[in-house]
């Protein structure tokens, strides 16, 4: 699909040619939110949308991500796919080190569109590279194997992060440097170490100016859990061979919806956003993503981050909860189904799957399953999602779904704009700034000064007074 298409004038004209986008289906709510409901959530959607789209909300510093997909320049999706393809031709492995924002995008596309046993393909069969990551936990256990793995391997790092100082990644990185290219010169690091990190300052920028290495910005207005569209999720994810212009022109289509005043009708993600809130002041205190396809758990825990993080201060927030179905049915289905009424669900689901398996006859009929004999996987699938959609809000559990055309990138983009969207417009109507984390920093300070970093030793001495006299 040619990506050119935001500089038509006509968006309208576009989206009708357009058969199918992200749908939005909350019908099985309909026990749970009348519709003057959301009527009276008008004037409170309303605003959100002029105070976000007009930059003037809470954290509008940080609302870059608002109009990217518009404004990608083929420039820099052209610099990309050039670094991308010498990583692929080059390496047998990229290393993507970073954490939270920093992998979590990344880590969630290239698993949703990639072989479920990618790592298990011969190196022919694959799209890329393996990816794998590092920098996302401090476990010496994962570290030891990580590198195992890569012995005899020709192996590069990409290494996200604004300041270069965050503890988990700067840990991984200084080890991945000494026991991959600890002999190497500058010039031969040039070859296998990609940057990506703020334009101007921090401790990376200062270390890749120095080396003379690659390096992609991340911009100044985009938070991490908003960057996956930037360089930090773009690269790995076109190292892996994935369509990065797909992505870039689904995330633009969405985009466009959401921006241009097509008619007074709500977008999907208004529609998502308003249920969300309208749930959640009713008494509904948590929401489980789930997804019928074991391929999108890492969409899962990217969701997790946007919408906890975001929404997850001032003492509200609803709980992020991921599931994958029908695995999890086996082991949280109970609870769902009976446990106390403080959830929802939103389900993902694809209209059509890029394969389909049929089950064989067997006339013993031993496993009792010779009534499915002859329907395909995809079939009794579609029926597993209706029958637990159906058990559960008869349950007292609401039900919201997403409908996506297929696993696809430009669909992968349409459902990451979709989320950004949906989360922001959620967090200015309940009142809080969906772009800070002041939360985060207390464990970090914690950790610091157990670690005796220069500087929290008052804080070091508070701790250790307070472990003991507890």
């Amino acid at each position: 699909m040619d990506i050119s298409f935001v500089r038509c004038k006509n968006i309208e004209a576009f989206l009708r040619k357009r058969a199918k986008m992200l749908k939005l289906g909350d019908h099985l709510t309909d026990a749970f939110i009348s519709e003057h409901e959301r009527e009276q959530m008008k004037a409170q959607l309303s605003l959100a949308r002029d105070l976000l789209d007009h930059k003037k909300c809470p954290g509008a510093e940080y609302t870059g991500w608002l109009e990217l997909p518009l404004s990608v320049s083929e420039a820099e999706l052209s610099e990309i796919e050039r670094v991308a393809s010498d990583i692929r031709d080059n390496f047998d492995i990229l290393i993507v080190v970073g954490i939270g924002g920093s992998y979590l995008g990344a880590r969630a596309v290239i698993e949703a569109l990639s072989h479920h046993f990618m790592a298990h393909l011969p190196a022919g069969k694959r799209n890329g590279p393996l990816v794998l990551f590092a920098g996302h936990q401090i476990s010496p256990d994962y570290m030891h194997d990580l590198l195992e793995v890569t012995r005899g391997k020709r192996v590069a790092l990409n290494v996200i992060s604004k300041s270069g100082t965050t503890t988990e990644p700067a840990i991984a990185f200084r080890i991945l440097r000494e026991q991959l290219f600890g002999d190497l010169t500058d010039q031969a690091l040039r070859e296998c170490v990609f940057i990506t990190t703020d334009r101007s300052k921090g401790a990376l920028k200062q270390f890749a100016r120095e080396t003379g290495l690659t390096t992609f910005d991340i911009p100044d207005d985009i938070g991490g859990r908003y960057s996956v569209l930037t360089p930090v999720g773009i690269l790995p994810i076109a190292v892996a061979g994935i369509d990065i212009r797909g992505l870039i022109a689904g995330a633009r289509a969405e985009c466009s919806r959401c921006l241009a005043p097509l008619s007074e009708d709500w977008t999907p993600a208004d529609r998502y956003a308003v249920n969300r809130m309208i749930l959640l002041r009713k008494g509904y205190k948590a929401e489980i993503l789930a997804s019928y396809e074991p391929s999108m758990r890492f969409v899962t825990e990217w969701w997790k981050q946007l919408f906890g993080e975001s929404e997850g201060k001032d003492g509200r927030g609803l709980v992020p909860i991921g599931v994958d179905f029908t695995t999890d049915l086996h082991s949280l289905g109970q609870l769902i189904q009976e446990g106390p009424r403080i959830l929802f669900e939103t389900v993902i689901r694809f209209e059509k799957t890029r394969h389909d398996v049929m089950i064989p006859s067997d006339s013993r009929d031993i496993d009792q399953l010779e009534y499915l004999a002859g329907s395909g996987m995809a079939e009794v699938n579609e029926q597993a999602v209706l029958g637990t959609a159906l058990a559960h809000t008869s349950g007292g559990v609401p039900n919201i779904e997403i409908v996506l055309e297929e696993r696809s990138a430009f669909c992968l983009g349409e459902l990451i704009y979709f989320f950004e969207r949906a989360c922001a417009l959620s967090g200015i109507m309940n009142g809080v700034n969906p772009f800070n984390q002041p939360g985060v920093e207390a464990y970090k300070r914690n950790m610091f000064a157990l670690m005796g970093k220069p500087g929290f030793e008052w804080l070091r001495a508070e701790l250790t007074n307070h472990s003991v006299t507890s």
